[in-house]
C-alpha cells in the first residue's frame, strides 16, 4: 500500500525541491528499491526540480510585478504608474537662455527660425543648441535685438507618420530613448492635399476636453521610449486615414553640456551674419530619464494629490513636477517659519503662506525667473488663502576634528594610509546621510561608520564645530543674521570669555580702523570685536551683537565693512562665523542643508599603546576627551 506522506513545499531552491521529491519517493512502496542517486532516476529528479523551480521563480515574480512597491521591471513599475494618473518623466536637456543682436541697420524686421543652432564648448568638446520655434523681432537703434530665447542641447529630431487604420500595430514613438519630451512640438495635417496644419497641445484634464480637442496624450512605452496617442472622438478629437503626424523634439546628451555659459552663431539670420550673443541663464536641468525608485515615490503621491496643492507632500509632487531637474524638495508651513529677505527663514510663524526650498542637480540655486514660473505654475492647484513661496536652501557646514586609535598589530597600513581611508569613510557618510532636507548627522553612526573604515581602528573621538558665511556689504552699515538652528555650548555664564567664548570669524576690516579684526563672544551672549597684537585680544566693539545660545542665532548690529581677508588662503568675499554645538548630534530643520566641511576637517591618528604593546603600555595610554579642543581648552 501507498504510503500517504505529503510532498514538501516550503522551499524553492533547486537542491530543496530535488531532496524533497526523493524523500517522497522514497517513501513510496513502488519504488523501495530504487536508487534514487542513480543516474537515470537521479536525471529525472533534476528534470522535475529544474521545471518545479522555473514555475516557482516566475510565480514569484508575477506576484511581485502586480504590485508597484514590490515591482522591478520597468514596464511594470510604469504601467502601475500609469493606472494612477503619473506621467513618468523622460531625460531632459540642458537649457540655456540667450540674447541675440543682429548687427544690420538695414533689415526692420528679421525670424529666427525653429532649429537654429548655436555652439559651446565644454572640456574642448562642442555641443550644440537649437531653438524649438520661431522668433521674431524688430529693429531697434543699430541692430535687431532677441530677448531671452531659450536654447536646448541637443538635435532637432523630426519624425513623420501617416495614419493607418488597417495597421493594428501602428504606433506614433518618439524613437530615440533620450528624447526630451518637454520640447515635443505634436503637428497634424489632414492630409498631403490640405495645407492646413493643427497644433496639438498635450492633455492636461480630461474633464475640461470635448470629442473635437486637439489634445494628444503621452506614455512610456518599451525601451524607455515614448509614445504619442490620441483620443477617440468622445474623449478629444480622433484621427482619420491619411493624416499626417509630425513629431518634432529635442534628443539630448543629457547632462554634459550643463554649465555651458558662452554661445556662437553658426549660420546667418535673415542673410545677417554678424550676429552676436549674450547669456542670460547658463545652461541648466540637463537630467537623466525618471529612475524606477522615483516613480515608485512620486506616483503614490501623486495620486494621492488628486490634482491639488493641500498638504506639504502635494507641493512637493507638483513641485517635482513643475521642476523636474530638482534632486530635493522641502516644504515647510507658515505655521512652522517665516522668511524675511533680510533674515532668511526664521522659526516665527506666518500663517496664510507655503515655503518651498530646492536643491537642484548642478548645485545652484532657482533663478528669480525660475522661482518666479514655479509659483506661477502652482498657483492654479493652491488653496486660495495660501500663497507659495520659493527659498534658497540653508547650508550649514560642520568642521570636524577627528582622532582615531588603531593596533598598529592587527594591520599592514600605515597611519597616513588609514588617515586617508577615514577620510573616504567621512566623505561617504557625508554623501549618503548629509547634503539634502532633513538630514540629522547621528553622532554614533558617524563615529561607527569610521570604526568600520579598518578592523585595525579600535576607538574614534570626532569634535564638531558648527559654520556659517555670510557675504557683507563693503562701505556701507548694515546688519548681518545667522541662524545654526542648533543649540551652542555656554554651561555657564561667562564661559570661557578670557579666550574668546565658543565662537570665531575670519578677518575683516571696518571703517575707521586698518587692523585686521576677528569676532568672537564673551560667554554673556555678547558679540565682540577685537585685533591681535600678539596673542593679546584688543577690543574695539564690545557690544556688536548678540548671540542666542539656546537657538543658535548670531545677530550682527550694524557694521561698516571696508575688506574682507582672505579665507583658507583664497580671496574671498565671505566672512566665516565657526561656533561650537551643545550636541554632538546635528540637526537640519527647515530649509536647512548639513555638509561636512571636508577641506577644513582635521583627521588625526595614533597607535593604541594598550594594544600593541606589553600591559605596561597602560601606565602611559592618554584617552582622548570628547569635550577638549586642540588648544586644551575644556569645552
Amino acid at each position: 500500500m501507498a504510503n500517504n506522506q505529503k510532498l514538501e513545499i516550503t522551499g524553492f531552491d533547486f537542491d530543496t525541491i530535488k531532496d524533497n521529491l526523493k524523500t517522497f519517493m522514497k517513501n513510496q512502496d513502488q519504488f523501495l528499491d530504487y536508487d534514487f542517486e542513480g543516474s537515470g532516476i537521479s536525471s529525472l529528479l533534476d528534470v522535475l526540480a529544474y521545471n518545479t523551480h522555473y514555475l516557482g521563480f516566475h510565480a514569484n515574480m508575477l506576484a511581485n510585478e502586480m504590485f508597484i512597491d514590490s515591482a522591478s521591471l520597468r514596464s511594470s513599475v510604469v504601467s502601475h504608474a500609469k493606472t494612477l494618473g503619473y506621467e513618468v518623466k523622460s531625460a531632459k536637456a540642458p537649457r540655456a537662455v540667450i540674447n541675440v543682436t543682429l548687427n544690420d541697420t538695414a533689415l526692420s524686421t528679421a525670424t529666427m527660425n525653429t532649429g537654429h543652432a548655436f555652439t559651446t564648448t565644454i572640456d574642448n568638446i562642442e555641443y550644440k543648441f537649437v531653438t524649438i520655434s520661431d522668433f521674431s523681432a524688430t529693429q531697434t537703434g543699430q541692430g535687431i535685438f532677441f530677448f531671452d530665447v531659450p536654447i536646448y542641447e541637443g538635435t532637432l529630431v523630426s519624425t513623420r507618420y501617416t495614419v493607418d487604420s488597417s495597421d493594428v500595430n501602428q504606433r506614433f514613438l518618439l524613437t530615440d530613448n533620450k528624447a526630451d519630451t518637454t520640447t515635443l512640438n505634436v503637428k497634424v495635417q489632414n492630409s498631403l492635399a490640405e495645407e492646413i496644419i493643427v497644433t496639438y497641445t498635450k492633455a492636461t484634464d480630461i474633464t475640461q476636453l470635448t470629442g473635437n480637442s486637439p489634445v494628444y496624450f503621452l506614455q512610456e512605452v518599451e525601451d524607455e521610449l515614448f509614445e504619442v496617442y490620441f483620443g477617440d472622438g468622445v474623449v478629444s478629437k480622433a484621427l482619420f486615414d491619411g493624416n499626417i503626424i509630425t513629431l518634432s523634439y529635442v534628443v539630448s546628451n543629457i547632462t554634459e553640456a550643463n554649465g555651458a555659459f558662452s554661445f556662437t552663431n553658426t549660420t546667418a539670420i535673415n542673410t545677417v551674419v554678424d550676429v552676436t550673443t549674450s547669456t542670460s541663464k547658463i545652461a541648466t536641468g540637463g537630467t537623466e530619464a525618471e529612475t524606477i525608485q522615483s516613480i515608485k515615490l512620486s506616483a503614490p503621491l501623486n495620486y494621492s494629490a488628486q490634482g491639488r496643492c493641500v498638504t506639504e507632500n502635494d507641493y512637493k509632487v507638483f513641485a517635482q513636477k513643475y521642476y523636474p531637474q530638482a534632486k530635493s524638495i522641502q516644504v515647510f508651513g507658515g505655521e512652522n517659519g517665516s522668511f524675511d529677505p533680510s533674515l532668511g527663514v526664521v522659526a516665527t510663524a506666518d500663517y496664510g503662506r507655503v515655503f518651498i526650498s530646492i536643491t537642484n542637480n548642478n548645485g545652484t540655486n532657482l533663478t528669480t525667473s525660475e522661482k518666479s514660473t514655479l509659483v506661477s505654475d502652482l498657483s492654479p492647484f493652491t488653496v486660495a488663502s495660501v500663497t507659495p513661496i520659493i527659498v534658497d536652501p540653508d547650508y550649514l557646514y560642520v568642521i570636524l576634528t577627528v582622532d582615531f586609535r588603531f593596533n598598529s598589530s592587527a594591520t599592514t597600513k600605515t597611519k597616513d594610509t588609514l588617515i586617508d581611508q577615514v577620510r573616504t569613510s567621512i566623505t561617504s557618510y557625508n554623501n549618503t546621510e548629509l547634503v539634502k532636507f532633513n538630514a540629522v548627522i547621528r553622532h554614533s553612526k558617524l563615529l561607527q561608520q569610521i570604526d568600520n573604515t579598518d578592523d585595525s581602528i579600535l576607538s574614534t573621538n570626532a569634535v564638531p564645530r558648527l559654520q556659517k558665511y555670510f557675504t557683507p556689504k563693503l562701505r556701507e552699515s548694515s546688519s548681518y543674521n545667522l541662524y545654526y538652528n542648533n543649540s551652542l555650548y555656554n554651561p555657564h555664564s561667562g564661559h570661557n570669555a578670557m579666550l574668546g567664548g565658543i565662537l570665531n570669524s575670519t578677518g575683516f576690516t571696518v571703517s575707521g580702523i586698518t587692523n585686521e579684526q576677528f569676532i568672537d563672544d564673551d560667554g554673556l551672549g555678547n558679540l565682540r570685536i577685537y585685533y591681535l597684537t600678539g596673542n593679546t585680544r584688543n577690543y574695539t566693539n564690545e557690544t556688536a551683537g548678540t548671540i542666542n545660545y539656546d537657538t543658535g542665532a548670531v545677530s550682527l548690529k550694524s557694521i561698516n565693512f571696508v575688506t574682507i581677508s582672505n579665507v583658507d588662503g583664497f580671496v574671498s568675499t565671505r566672512i566665516r562665523i565657526i561656533v561650537v554645538p551643545k550636541s554632538y548630534d546635528i540637526v537640519a530643520v527647515r530649509n536647512q542643508i548639513i555638509e561636512i566641511d571636508l577641506v577644513n576637517t582635521i583627521i588625526t591618528g595614533s597607535v593604541d599603546s594598550i594594544t600593541s604593546s606589553d600591559s605596561s603600555g597602560a601606565i602611559s595610554f592618554n584617552p582622548t576627551g570628547s569635550n577638549v579642543t586642540s588648544s586644551g581648552t575644556s569645552y
